[in-house]
């Protein structure tokens, strides 16, 4: 039996993995994806974001900066001063060739062909 008193050796093990080519993708991770798929051309602010996922600011804004690391997103401040917008500059978040290409991947990999829903058949 161990004393409490007793000294014992610990291993301490790395919490962080190392830097993957792409990033772990979520369920939250892939709404964010599938807007940017839907519509490529458009830069969202993160407001905008949350309220298309529903997903919070807690949860989004992570995901926004793993998605930049890993060059999946990028983006840039608003153009013009906040006096002349009547508010505080947004940061505007568009997807990468690579992210379009990752975020597809991805998505059509969920995509289970023939299987149609079990309810509302016509």
């Amino acid at each position: 039996m161990m004393a409490l008193t007793s000294a014992a050796t610990l291993c301490r093990l790395p919490t962080m993995t190392p830097k993957q080519d792409s990033p772990r993708l979520t369920s939250q991770s892939l709404k964010v994806l599938k807007l940017f798929v839907e519509s490529s051309s458009h830069a969202y602010s993160g407001a905008e974001i949350m309220k298309v996922t529903g997903l919070s600011s807690g949860t989004l804004y992570p995901i926004l900066f793993r998605f930049e690391e890993h060059g999946l997103l990028e983006s840039a401040w608003e153009v013009g001063k906040a006096q002349t917008l009547g508010r505080p500059r947004r940061r505007l978040y568009s997807v990468t060739r690579h992210g379009l290409v990752v975020a597809r991947s991805a998505l059509s990999e969920l995509a289970v062909p023939g299987l149609r829903p079990a309810f509302g058949r016509s």
